[in-house]
């Protein structure tokens, strides 16, 4: 596979150990996949010839932990499926990164060893560019513009438009808007950004939209960052309000900023090889079904945004609400449109991301 296209950052080493350890899981979710491509076997092998008796069964495996709220929105549609197909379809959960990490989980659906996995938008950028579009900032208004957008027929239509580039978007659910934290200091405006290092994905855009602020980009994983700002090999970093409580991050980052500059949906994506097993009529159940669970997704999300920001009051952490989004909308607007001068799928979902705007007025 073609390695993510970054642009030059900063990056934090952790120890070899580390590396050790990788290995070792590498070779378990090797394994495990092993074991889970021959359980599947009993089942149908398309779900025309599924009874309930014999029903065709889906592998579906993410990285999450099975408490976040997005695992339970995968286990409503595991249930919505296998109760609308009367038991035909049976979707095994596989979470908490047992099958590897999202890019080998990729990997395994692109190979047809895994039927679906749940994935950050961007990542699916390397099968299909267009998904660079959603991890680029400000391309949506608002919330309200966020939900439109990603609900509309254009948007689903190209979803479905993949199947050449081994998979099929089924749905998406919504990981809120990405902020900037520090911490000490608010960011209201990009040159508060300047000197400043902030972690940020692995993402050629996320790295860029640093260097547009004038900020310094550092990528490391999210589990070495709670330490990284504790002892100040980063300034801050940026995520939605979850990261300050499931991280533990707002005990040692006490100031938040809500400039939203991005709000990245996560994919449940299918095999194509999958999906061409299904009926015309499966297919469409299977669809359906993911749509409920991203509708009851939006709400259960909601929920929790509010709790994190309520626990993270209690830890002493400070929700600026008084920042300029225009400037920093501004500061990055140049980096959007190279994006779409470079990938033509960018600049097909950022229309159909601004059709939906024109819509709402």
């Amino acid at each position: 596979m073609t390695p993510p296209l970054d642009a030059p950052h900063r990056r934090f080493d952790g120890p070899r150990r580390r590396r050790a350890s990788g290995v070792l899981a590498l070779l378990l979710a090797a394994v495990m996949v092993a074991l889970t491509a021959c359980g599947r076997q009993d089942g149908a092998q398309a779900s025309g010839d599924a009874r309930p008796e014999h029903p065709m069964r889906l592998v579906l495996a993410h990285s999450l932990s099975s408490g976040h709220v997005t695992s339970k929105a995968l286990v409503d549609f595991a249930e919505q499926v296998k109760k609308d197909s009367g038991g035909r379809i049976v979707v095994e959960l596989y979470p908490d990164g047992q099958l590897g990490t999202e890019r080998e989980q990729l990997e395994q659906l692109q190979a047809g060893v895994l039927d679906m996995t749940r994935v950050s938008a961007p990542g699916l950028a390397t099968y299909a560019d267009g998904y660079h579009a959603f991890g680029l900032p400000f391309v949506f208004s608002d919330e309200k513009h966020y939900h439109a957008a990603m609900d509309s027929p254009g948007m689903h239509e190209f979803f479905r438009s993949t199947g050449d580039d081994g998979f099929i978007g089924l749905t998406w659910y919504t990981s809120g808007a990405r902020s900037f934290y520090t911490v000490d200091r608010p960011i209201r405006r990009p040159e508060d950004l300047r000197g400043l290092k902030i972690r940020v994905q692995d993402m050629r855009s996320q790295t860029e939209m640093m260097r547009a602020l004038g900020g310094s980009g550092v990528v490391m994983p999210l589990g070495d960052v709670y330490t990284a700002l504790q002892t100040g090999i980063v300034d801050g970093a940026e995520s939605n309000e979850t990261a300050l409580t499931q991280s533990k991050h707002g005990e040692v980052a006490k100031v938040f900023s809500e400039d939203e500059h991005t709000m990245i949906p996560d994919m449940l994506v299918m095999s194509t090889r999958t999906w061409n097993r299904l009926s015309p009529q499966d297919q469409q159940l299977v669809v359906d079904s993911a749509d409920a669970s991203t509708q009851r997704h939006k709400k259960a999300w909601a929920e929790e945004v509010e709790k994190a920001r309520s626990e993270a009051r209690k830890e002493g952490v400070t929700f600026v609400a008084d920042v300029d989004r225009e400037a920093f909308r501004q500061a990055t607007a140049s980096l959007n449109e190279q994006f779409a001068g470079e990938y033509p799928g960018v600049r097909r979902v950022l229309d159909i991301i601004s059709s939906t705007r024109q819509e709402q007025r």
